[in-house]
């Protein structure tokens, strides 16, 4: 949990649980108080993959465009997007006016510097999304031109997100890899400190360019990976919002009536991630055999998985896009659990007796309460789950490293299939942990990207789930329902299918 020297701060939440009682807390005036499910990863765009640090950066580092309610595409530090008639060049037009927390001035030549430190910094996990991008051009001032290799029809999209944030070129060539430990960006709030597993603060840029719609003079981010106890800190006024409410906890903040809940369907998923190839883990039957992996799909049941864990509050899915989504293949619908199928397959397969595997999973209650239904379900028919919690942050890079069977994965989701799908199905892609590599899937995938007419597109993604689904290495099971709650002080919040927290006109009484 959290060190005992924080008790009094977070109104001593866990003996407050037990007691069955709440501390009043008051909030400070102009100090936005956010509870996070967990610590996030480095606080660099170019290198950071975790939810919450998605969060944090809403703050601090404007991107080029964002997404609105309707997940309409809206600018932010840009101001508008051409595409040339052949679709291999690309005209963006800045906003004027705008600074870097340091001073310094965001123009075309500062954009051009953020997206090549995107495309060519070791260790980025953008440049897959920015792939098609071959050179960034400064056409004059405010405006910039990307030169694409091939039509690149989700470019726009992926600038709604980390690809699409600047940074300062001054600051990033001063701390070099070490950015991270004190971001320098364009956004509402600056950087003031971060103390790991405890806090991260950020205050508010008096030259902001859209200064007026700011009117929260702090915001302190409290990582509290229990979500009753983060829930009981917002109820006792310890936090002014909180992100990931539990299913089972709806009731509890609706009947209190200083709480108010905030719902949206996320544009991700939560999957199970298999090692087939990434060192001698990937070397057992759920690894090498597709049809031991079609088996354990078979033997979980994602309605009564939703029902026992959410409440019935999340969607039950088998892709990565929700059967909501008009990229959705209905050809290929949520599986239903059949475990006689499921026990045929492992003995075409060769498979006799248990099948002992390591799932390593998140240290979030829910996901630990995911990982003990599916421990239940698939025991039935024959696996034998070895449950084994790890930290978050620490988690992605230990499945990176190969040191896993089984690993379960959340992904925040984008709002064009592409970023929700390359970053995991392509050969060498960054949160390909499992290294499964097909070419023709890479061959069909940038056909999907060169393709700009929806209906040729969903086409393409048919081939791809056809073929993925059978033989890759993820299974799809949910796509969460974003909760999240927060006193009736605070106005102005907007809930969007992408879970992340937005700043800008948020206003406490």
């Amino acid at each position: 949990m959290r060190p005992t020297a924080r008790c009094a701060f977070l109104a001593c939440a866990l003996s407050l649980v037990a007691g069955g009682a709440f501390a009043p807390v008051f909030a400070q005036s102009g100090n936005l108080r956010i509870g996070l499910g967990d610590d996030p990863d480095v606080l660099d765009p170019t290198l950071s993959r975790t939810y919450t640090a998605r969060i944090v950066f809403a703050s601090i580092c404007d991107k080029l465009f964002d997404i609105d309610e309707k997940l309409a595409i809206v600018p932010q530090l840009a101001l508008n997007y051409e595409t040339s008639t052949d679709g291999t060049t690309v005209t963006i037009k800045l906003r004027p006016g705008v600074k870097f927390h340091d001073g310094e001035a965001f123009d075309a030549t500062a954009a051009k510097y953020s997206l090549d430190r995107h495309l060519n910094m070791k260790g980025s996990f953008r440049k897959p999304e920015l792939a098609s991008v071959e050179k960034v051009e400064v056409a004059d001032p405010l405006t910039i031109k990307l030169q694409l290799a091939a039509p690149f029809s989700p470019l726009q999209a992926q600038l709604t997100d980390r690809a699409g944030m600047m940074v300062s070129p001054k600051a990033a060539e001063a701390s070099g890899d070490k950015f991270g430990l004190k971001p320098v960006c364009a956004g509402p709030y600056k950087f003031v400190e971060r103390i790991q597993q405890d806090r991260i603060v950020v205050e508010k840029f008096a030259d902001y360019w859209n200064k007026d719609q700011i009117f929260i003079d702090k915001i302190t981010y409290l990582p509290i990976v229990d979500a009753t106890v983060r829930l009981a800190n917002l109820r006792s006024g310890g936090l002014d919002l909180m992100e990931r409410v539990l299913a089972t906890d709806i009731k509890t903040v609706r009947d209190n009536p200083k709480l108010k809940l905030s719902k949206a369907v996320s544009v991700g998923f939560f999957a199970l991630l298999v090692n087939v190839a990434n060192g001698p883990k990937a070397d057992n039957p759920l690894g090498k055999d597709a049809r031991v992996r079609r088996a354990f799909e078979l033997a979980i049941d994602r309605e009564a998985l939703n029902q026992v864990v959410f409440n019935g509050e999340f969607v039950p899915g088998n892709q990565w896009v929700s059967p909501q989504n008009p990229y959705y293949q209905q050809n290929f619908p949520v599986p239903k659990r059949d475990l006689a199928k499921a026990k045929a397959l492992l003995k075409e397969a060769g498979v006799t007796g248990r099948i002992p595997i390591d799932f390593m999973v998140g240290n979030t209650p829910e996901v630990r309460a995911v990982a003990e239904v599916l421990q239940s379900m698939v025991a039935e028919a024959g696996f034998d789950l070895k449950i084994r919690v790890t930290e978050v942050a620490t988690a992605l890079k230990t499945a990176e490293d190969g040191d896993f069977q089984l690993y379960q994965n959340t992904w925040s989701g984008r709002i064009d299939p592409d970023g929700n799908a390359v970053i995991y199905q392509t050969c060498g892609a960054p949160q390909n942990m499992g290294r499964y590599c097909d070419k023709e899937i890479d061959a069909w995938h940038r056909e999907a990207r060169a393709a700009s007419d929806p209906t040729a597109r969903k086409a393409i993604y048919e081939k791809i789930t056809a073929k993925f689904l059978a033989e890759g290495w993820m299974i799809y099971l949910y796509h969460p329902q974003y909760l999240i709650a927060h006193t009736d002080k605070l106005e102005g919040f907007r809930p969007i299918s992408d879970g992340i927290l937005r700043v800008v006109g948020l206003k406490l009484k």
